[in-house]
């Protein structure tokens, strides 16, 4: 007898959509079977209608635990996440106070987060340069950190401060060589220093500005060509020691453009993307000020629709949510400069990117399947358990009704925080059940409080 069998739904892969019943037993996929084969299940869903994937990894989240609990923790981010379809989050190592740059903090970070996880999840650690005399960098804690099972690395090019301190060229290219015999994932927050911080200097001097005018200035301040120099510089470093890249969220198709080239070059980078580059401009910025505010920023109406040819050409081969949010204070009532500069986005992750995608771009979900599922699992190593419907995988379902409409209402949200740029957002195709191992963790966009702790950490299959 199965513990669990998911029948009459149309099953999504990165290539084609085709009926029938999925059973799972122990946590795994134990058999798939033609559409009304008759067998015995503890437990048996009808997916008459939906579209049933084989979960959803958001492959770039900010929970926060350790140290910013106060903007949200692992409880309240994962709840959030599970209520909207996602399986399994790879966890970035900040914000975290300590970050996550080596093994101590490691063990730190997980007698916290999984005692309260509703997700299963994985971990990114942190690369950090030297800072001030006051932080030395961590080269040396990185190959014990890669063997506590993080999925992948990050860093970044751009001012960040004393907690998670920039990396320089001579930084990734050491970390480059430390971790290519490991074949780890090293992943960058892609803008360059030096424009960064003599642009935003020299626009937070101006004067007597309005808040249209401020926005203005900050996103001139941002504009490409920080990204797009911190890009090739990143490349570079790939080229010259042969390690692996992942470019985060790629905002601009000059940038996307840049990553096609190295990979037909045949070099080792991969590159993802965020909803709020593939739906939204600048001017969603100025409509919603400091609650808009992220970086790399939204780009021209141009530049976005141009950014889909890149996904779908499989340049930027995922698509992650980039979840950073604040306490509400950080957001409302700030002007541009002085808001949190990140996105409540995770419990709308993919309601809005399966509207976009089927219903405004009229694309198949197979899309989905591909950026939001298998692509994620092969670039940072959890194929073999998460990623596909294949015998033995982890038995992760996430049931999408296509005519399910939703409403974005930030504060319904399940988040610690509830300030979102996407509130009052509107769309169709929402999850009706988020499974993760043969469990129900989800119904209805709503979490189980029994799945509070269920969550497991995930580490690359060897």
């Amino acid at each position: 007898m199965y513990d669990l069998l998911v029948k009459n739904g149309k099953l999504v892969t990165p290539d084609r959509i085709y009926e029938a019943d999925v059973a799972i037993k122990d946590g795994v996929y134990s058999a798939f079977l033609a559409k009304g084969t008759p067998v015995d299940a503890k437990e048996v869903i009808d997916a008459s209608g939906n579209y049933v994937f084989a979960g959803i990894i958001d492959c770039h989240a900010h929970l926060n635990e350790p140290g910013f609990e106060y903007r949200e923790d692992f409880e309240t981010g994962s709840r959030a996440a599970v209520s909207a379809g996602c399986t399994c989050l790879i966890d970035m190592p900040l914000n975290n106070d300590p970050s996550l740059i080596n093994k101590d903090i490691f063990e730190l970070k997980m007698s916290k987060i999984s005692k309260h996880s509703a997700v299963d999840f994985a971990l990114w650690g942190g690369i950090i340069g030297d800072f001030n005399g006051k932080q030395t960098n961590n080269m040396n804690d990185l190959v014990e950190l890669h063997k506590c099972g993080v999925a992948a690395f990050k860093g970044f090019t751009c001012p960040t401060g004393e907690i998670f301190p920039t990396v320089n060229m001579g930084n990734v290219r050491k970390a480059l060589e430390i971790l290519k015999p490991y074949n780890a994932v090293c992943g960058f927050h892609c803008e360059e220093y030096g424009q960064v911080l003599e642009r935003v200097k020299e626009a937070r001097a101006k004067q007597n500005r309005t808040d249209k005018e401020k926005i203005r200035d900050f996103l001139d301040a941002h504009d490409v060509w920080a990204e797009y120099v911190a890009t090739k510089n990143i490349i570079d470093m790939s080229r010259a020691t042969g390690g692996r890249v992942h470019i985060c969220h790629v905002s601009h198709p000059m940038v996307a453009q840049v990553v096609k080239d190295a990979i037909h070059e045949g070099l080792p980078v991969t590159a993802e993307t965020c909803p709020q580059y593939l739906g939204f401009t600048e001017d969603f910025v100025f409509e919603k000020g400091a609650a808009a505010k992220c970086t790399p920023p939204m780009r021209k109406k141009e530049d976005m629709e141009k950014l889909w040819d890149y996904v779908l050409d499989g340049t930027l081969s995922c698509i992650g949510s980039d979840h950073s949010p604040s306490a509400d204070n950080e957001k409302r009532g700030k002007d541009i400069w002085s808001a949190w500069g990140g996105l409540n986005a995770i419990q709308i992750f993919l309601p809005m990117m399966f509207d976009m995608i089927v219903n405004n771009k009229g694309l198949s979900p197979t899309l989905i399947a591909k950026v939001m599922g298998y692509n994620p699992a092969k670039i940072f190593g959890l194929y073999g358990k998460k990623g596909a419907f294949e015998l033995g995988f982890d038995g992760d379902i996430v049931i999408v009704d296509p005519e399910k409409s939703w409403k974005c209402e930030q504060e319904k949200l399940f988040t610690k925080g509830h300030t979102s740029c996407f509130d009052g957002l509107e769309g169709k195709g929402a999850p009706v059940y988020t499974i993760i191992r043969g469990k129900v963790v989800a119904q209805d966009g709503v979490y189980k409080s029994d799945a509070i702790g269920y969550g497991q950490y995930v580490t690359p299959v060897k």
